[in-house]
């Protein structure tokens, strides 16, 4: 039996326009008006909520404002977790592949960098929540990725075993927490990160879902 994991946000799903939309609420909220672009600005949703309010932040002139930071940050999760699936789509094939897996007999689980609770908010309003085994968020533990602690407490979780499983990501979080723990990722190329993901040495890239399987098979051939 494998185990494939999957990040959620720029890995199984566009979530970048839910996420600049609270951003900008707070800073509409603060009387500046909006400073993210939801088209220019998805590589940074995908980074967090911080990493958006840092942006504009700086856009703003108040670079390593975190006190502001700090301020912003609980009312952009609420403005997030109050209309978080209005822009956001799975990408082409995810749930396919996801499908595909478990069809197979695989472990499917996720492990993300958003709060856990938004992540089951939004994987079950996208009616999807009951195809993954398991799901661990930012604040499951008190560690999050890169740190190997949810990237393991994720294939645990859902039955699996470190030595047959596979991290699909999209950024060098993803690649790095992967590393820590000492199994492959496989990096995606169709998120707005995907010119540069080559860079990060991943043992594959894919450009759309159906290329996983042969990349998963190749990587951790079923056993006989």
């Amino acid at each position: 039996m494998r185990t494939i994991v999957f990040d959620l946000d720029g890995t199984l799903a566009d979530t970048s326009g839910d996420l600049i939309a609270a951003a900008n609420f707070c800073f509409e909220h603060m009387g500046v008006g909006a400073q993210l672009d939801p088209a220019l600005d998805q590589s940074t949703a995908f980074h967090g909520g911080r990493a958006m309010l840092r942006l504009g932040l700086e856009r703003l002139g108040r670079a390593g404002d975190e006190d502001e930071v700090s301020r912003q940050y609980p009312l952009l999760l609420q403005a997030y977790a109050d209309r978080i699936d209005v822009f956001t789509t799975l990408y082409d094939g995810a749930m396919d592949a996801v499908e595909r897996f478990r069809a197979a007999g695989d472990r499917v689980t996720i492990c993300t960098n958003k709060p856990e609770g938004l992540a089951e908010t939004l994987l079950t309003r996208l009616g999807v929540r009951g195809a993954f085994d398991h799901l661990i968020g930012a604040d499951t533990l008190p560690v999050c990725k890169p740190d190997p602690a949810p990237l393991r407490a994720a294939i645990e979780g859902a039955g699996g075993a470190i030595d047959r499983a596979v991290l699909i990501g999209d950024t060098n979080t993803d690649r790095q927490c992967a590393a820590n723990l000492g199994i492959p990722v496989v990096l995606v190329t169709f998120g707005p990160n995907g010119p540069t993901v080559a860079d990060l040495n991943p043992e594959a890239l894919i450009s759309h879902y159906d290329e996983l399987d042969a990349v998963v098979d190749r990587l951790i051939p079923r056993a006989a």
